[in-house]
């Protein structure tokens, strides 16, 4: 604890200020315990471009996990002619 000394007078140590708490408050806010009921949100629509990625990348057996080397291969020889159409 530091003493703070202006002109001689002594005053008491210098604390922070109190952190408030949603408790603390005079009416109910975030943070305060309790349950919600909610559905979960819809999938947004694909757009036209979006669903033709889908169709190729499942046509040319592209999914999560593949190899590098696969996906580079599946690129160059499928997915390129693929999506011209």
């Amino acid at each position: 604890m530091a003493i703070i000394s202006l002109s001689g007078a002594f005053s008491a140590p210098k604390r922070r200020p109190k952190t408030y708490k949603a408790r603390d408050g005079a009416y109910p806010v975030g943070g305060n315990r309790g349950y919600y009921i909610a559905a979960l949100p819809r999938p947004y629509p694909m757009t036209p471009q979006q669903s033709k990625v889908k169709r190729v990348a499942d046509e040319c057996n592209i999914k999560p996990g593949i190899s590098k080397s696969a996906l580079m291969t599946a690129m160059k020889n499928c997915v390129s002619q693929k999506m011209r159409r």
